[in-house]
């Protein structure tokens, strides 16, 4: 399991920015428990291709994360780890994982994770970098692109398969390219098991709203017209649910929305107060 956060903005901005002094403080505090590698993708100017920073270790302590939240640039993903037991901590597990032209960040467990193995071809088992279920994810949206299937559509088509096949997961994703933040939130029956609740209990001063609906993602437009996205614990409580089960595609240049359900009809959209 993880912790996402994403912005959109007008302007060049930061991560750093757009958190402010409460979110920078939750966020160090959440990557005590969520401290098995960390990730950092941006995208200066529509049109480019995202940069991906990343590392196996805690956020916490790494000053290569402090300097990543410092960089200017129209949109970013950034993604907390907190491995799935089982799947060891190195850098090829950090997440977002990248194609070059995408990045992509997950929270969720797909178990068990030889079903989702088994949907990969020979060759896409073979071209893994790593040992996650969520690189698996990756892995089937990109097969989707590669085909000519738009970047939305590709995550949309995949999230509906992956729901079938594993009804009661977290689907959660971020997916950045050069022109569009792709936010999955499907995790409506998901829920924390017992040994999980016991690892974080044994974690004090995390933010109040982290136990409160762990999976859900949230998002906020600001003054200015930036769109922010985030993880409970990471967003503030002023901050608006996500319509649930579902695909919002976030334009680079002018952030506009578009919403479709796992169900398969377009969504009315308010996006934080627009």
């Amino acid at each position: 399991m993880c912790r996402l956060f994403a912005f959109v903005s007008p302007d060049r901005s930061t991560a750093e920015r757009e958190l402010g002094d409460r979110g920078m403080e939750s966020l160090r505090s959440l990557a005590r428990l969520h401290g098995d590698g960390w990730g950092w993708a941006g995208v200066a100017s529509p049109g480019d291709h995202p940069v991906l920073r990343k590392a196996a270790s805690s956020a916490a302590s790494d000053p290569a994360f402090a300097d990543s939240m410092t960089r200017d640039v129209r949109a970013a993903v950034v993604h907390l780890r907190w491995a799935t037991s089982g799947l060891p901590v190195r850098p090829e597990n950090a997440h977002p994982f990248s194609s070059g032209r995408f990045a992509f960040a997950h929270n969720g467990s797909l178990k068990p994770i030889g079903l989702i193995r088994g949907m990969l071809s020979a060759e896409q088992r073979a071209a893994l970098e790593g040992d996650t279920d969520s690189e698996m994810y990756f892995t089937l949206i990109r097969e989707r692109v590669a085909a000519g299937i738009p970047l939305a559509e590709a995550a949309l088509e995949v999230a509906r398969l992956l729901r079938e096949e594993f009804p009661l997961a977290s689907l959660n994703a971020l997916i950045l390219d050069a022109e569009q933040l792709v936010v999955v939130h499907a995790s409506a029956l998901s829920i924390l098991s017992d040994d999980d609740l016991g690892a974080i209990a044994r974690f004090d001063h995390l933010p109040d709203e982290h136990n409160e609906d762990y999976f859900a993602l949230r998002w906020k437009r600001t003054a200015d017209g930036t769109l922010l996205v985030g993880s409970t614990g990471v967003a503030g409580p002023d901050w608006q649910p996500m319509p649930p089960e579902s695909v919002t595609s976030i334009d680079l240049r002018d952030r506009s929305c578009e919403t479709v359900a796992l169900a398969g009809e377009r969504m009315p959209l308010v996006a934080a107060g627009r």
